[in-house]
């Protein structure tokens, strides 16, 4: 299976030359688009959209896409925690494409586009000059700039007023939030990450032209567009399955069991540290560092990057950056800091501001961290009891 994965990367991530040369299409070729259905792993989260070029004439059957990247790049890790990786155009041959997905276990369905040859050629030359090396790179954004949204971006450059997008094609129209959330469980952790890293920025509503940064958004989008009055899409069809699979979810591994842990924990040891007068010291520095280095993150992600969607991250009220510091004094057996009292008192209140903005659903948090949050808050209300119980100095 490893191998098998390694394999689905070198075909779906590395572009390989096509054509050495430009081409025109014959009146026997067609373009398609390609929409490629989730899976398990968060890099397939979400699918992907490709346009694929088919020429029987000239012996093309081809595949363009975006979101490619050189994981090779000896800086690729901390470009693309900061949101400066370049991404790129990518071009594959179709059965190749196709191959990667099998591997997969994903689902893949074609909608034939209803395009005149001269349209076809219109479309094929600027895929093929965009795909020239000068042209090839930009930079992602996980919103507005991906695989998905490259596409309508596409028709609309090459086909201007000709092709009509249709915003009525939606009952309903969603926040950003919730549409990453239809791909994802609540109790997994690739949900609980993204509503921590992400922010209040994607708490908005998305406009109907917007939800196309997911891939079966394009895909409904595309099967509703007018070119010169005509229907775009004039079929469409499955041309690969994905396998049905039984999967087990193991409640011991999700993050629900553990915050469940965790919370029971706190609260445990928080009850008989108020029933012996006494606290533990580490447990108090374990909960301070922790809190203290997500809230760093939630900062760096927030400031230090490009990333659109990390930005205004409520997240840090309840995750506070300076715990850590405070981590190290709540450590120490005996101190002078007289205003740890008060500054719990501050973080009970950013507690409750969380909950307020969550409320007023100015960010919706991951219901996740109401564990946290009662875990956090009772432990707080202990402490500012016995430090003011012991008046200045934090004993053991």
């Amino acid at each position: 299976m490893y191998f098998k994965r390694i394999c689905f990367f070198v075909i779906l991530f590395v572009t390989i030359p096509i054509f050495s040369q430009e081409r025109e299409l014959s009146p026997l070729s067609k373009i398609s688009l390609l929409t490629v259905g989730t899976a398990d792993e968060l890099h397939s989260k979400f699918g992907h959209t490709a346009i694929r070029i088919q020429d029987a004439t000239n012996g093309l059957d081809i595949v363009f896409g975006y979101g490619g990247f050189n994981f090779e790049d000896p800086l690729f890790y901390s470009k693309f925690t900061t949101g400066k990786l370049d991404y790129s155009m990518t071009g594959h041959r179709y059965n190749q494409f196709l191959e990667g997905y099998k591997i997969e276990n994903r689902w893949v369905r074609e909608q034939q586009l209803n395009l005149t040859v001269n349209q076809r050629n219109e479309l094929f030359r600027f895929l093929q000059n965009n795909y020239k090396e000068e042209n090839r790179y930009y930079k992602y954004d996980f919103l507005f700039d991906n695989c998905a949204t490259k596409v309508p971006e596409v028709f609309k450059e090459v086909f201007g007023n000709n092709i009509e997008f249709d915003p009525g094609y939606l009952e309903k129209t969603s926040t950003f939030r919730q549409l990453i959330h239809e791909t994802l469980k609540t109790n997994s952790w690739s949900a609980f990450g993204i509503d921590l890293a992400l922010g209040s920025v994607i708490d908005r509503e998305a406009t109907p032209y917007e939800h196309q940064f997911l891939p079966l958004y394009v895909k409904e989008q595309f099967g509703n567009i007018q070119i010169n009055g005509q229907k775009l899409v004039a079929k469409e069809e499955l041309v690969l399955n994905n396998k049905s699979i039984v999967k087990n979810n193991d409640f011991f591994l999700s993050p629900l069991f553990w915050l469940i842990v965790f919370s029971v924990v706190i609260l445990t040891i928080t009850y008989f540290d108020f029933k012996r007068e006494k606290r533990l010291r580490w447990l108090d520095f374990i909960l301070f560092l922790s809190t203290g280095i997500a809230g760093l993150l939630i900062c760096f992600l927030w400031f230090a990057t490009n990333h659109s969607a990390t930005k205004i991250n409520f997240n840090m009220l309840w995750a506070f950056p300076t715990n850590l510091v405070v981590a190290f004094v709540l450590l120490k057996k005996k101190s002078s800091s007289s205003w740890i009292p008060k500054y719990l008192w501050f973080l009970l209140g950013l507690n409750v501001l969380t909950i307020l903005l969550w409320v007023l659903k100015i960010q919706i948090f991951s219901p996740l961290i109401i564990l946290i949050l009662i875990a956090l808050e009772i432990r707080f209300l202990f402490l500012i009891k016995y430090l003011r119980r012991s008046k200045s100095p934090i004993t053991q």
